[in-house]
């Protein structure tokens, strides 16, 4: 069985932390999202890996390289212009040689894949797609099924009197190589607005399989962080690194952390990191490597990547920093604002409200209060 993972999208929803990184390589608990969907194809014995490229596509072959680090055997295929969903699997074609599975790069699953590539082998159809339930169907395109669990109808972001079900497409499908056929080579083809209704319309079979394994869309600041919530209260599986010096607080090697800083979990402070005297650091948090948060500031589900530092009493709460922010003291940032790489706040400022700062920006002392 093979795998290809679409990361070529540029993460527009996620700006500006893509802005500098692609959407699949963001840190999550400070490992690049990515390998956690290489990881779920590993640990299912699933080796051969191709990744569909588009945005910024040295920096998947610079950091994984082959993919022997992790195990597997990865190749990647650039797209010369942006083909769509379906576009981009067609775009690597060559490299499929039978039954495969697809997934969108920006869902966070611990779906059983055996459970469902053996599903998609009973049922003998020529797709099936994973499903997952939401609490507002309106949000999504709905997917309802059958008695024998076929794919009846696509109901695109219905209104509440259309709702027949909860279940949605998660973004994970079972192909069978033949399908490729049906899809115009070089041309931009979508997964859910052509190849699946058109395979519909024309009887094809096509299965859903529901699942309640764990599923979220990290494609916004909001899902972003709540990911990060989620793994640390061990919703999903996830092997930490380093000591845990508290309970539920782990720190990764050359860590500092002052006997007079109040650390509490769950927590993950990564390698080199420095925490002074009476700073806080609750729960909620992850440290990228190299963190400073000096005396007095507070962090309250905090995601900071590698290299920020937080002045002498400033208060984050619920943000997520990219690398090598800068926070003078006495800034407070908090409800989902997001900072891009390399932003400096100086002294007293007050970002909240979802507030985004592009990359490199310096916002001078006591500017911003909304």
């Amino acid at each position: 069985m093979q795998a290809v993972i679409l990361v070529g999208g540029q993460g527009t929803r996620l700006r500006p932390l893509t802005l500098t990184v692609p959407k699949p390589m963001l840190p999550l608990m400070n490992r690049p999202f990515l390998e956690f969907q290489i990881e779920l194809c590993r640990r299912h014995g699933i080796k051969e890996i191709v990744l569909s490229t588009a945005y910024k596509p040295e920096v998947f072959s610079s950091y994984f390289g082959d993919g022997g680090g992790l195990g597997v055997k990865l190749t990647c295929v650039t797209e010369d212009e942006p083909l769509d969903t379906c576009g981009a699997v067609k775009n690597v074609e060559r490299h499929i040689t039978d039954t495969f599975l697809v997934f969108n790069g920006d869902v966070l699953t611990d779906i059983d894949l055996a459970s469902l590539i053996d599903f998609h082998r009973a049922k003998g159809g020529k797709a099936t797609l994973y499903l997952t339930r939401v609490e507002d169907p309106t949000a999504y395109g709905l997917v309802p099924l059958d008695r024998t669990g076929r794919i009846t109808e696509f109901l695109e972001k219905p209104s509440w009197d259309q709702v027949v079900t909860d279940l949605i497409n998660a973004g994970t499908y079972v192909l069978e190589p033949e399908l490729l056929e049906r899809v115009p080579e070089g041309e931009c083809f979508s997964f859910e607005r052509q190849l699946f209704p058109g395979m519909l319309e024309d009887g094809i079979p096509m299965y859903g399989f529901p699942s309640e394994a764990y599923w979220m869309d990290i494609g916004t600041p909001a899902k972003y962080l709540q990911a990060h919530y989620d793994i640390l209260r061990r919703m999903m599986p996830f092997d930490f690194r380093g000591e845990m010096i508290r309970p539920s607080v782990w720190a990764e090697e050359g860590s500092e952390i002052s006997p007079d800083a109040a650390i509490f979990g769950p927590t993950v402070i990564g390698p080199g990191c420095r925490i002074a005297a009476h700073a806080t650091v609750s729960s909620n948090c992850v440290l990228g490597p190299g963190c400073e948060i000096d005396e007095g500031a507070h962090l309250e589900g905090a995601v900071l990547h590698a290299e920020c530092r937080v002045g002498a009493e400033s208060v984050l709460r619920r943000c997520a920093l990219a690398a090598g922010v800068r926070v003078g003291e006495r800034v407070h940032i908090s409800e989902q604002a997001v900072l891009g790489g390399g932003v400096v706040v100086e002294e007293e400022n007050d970002l909240k409200c979802g507030i985004k700062v592009w990359p490199r920006a310096n916002i001078p002392a006591s500017t911003l209060h909304f």
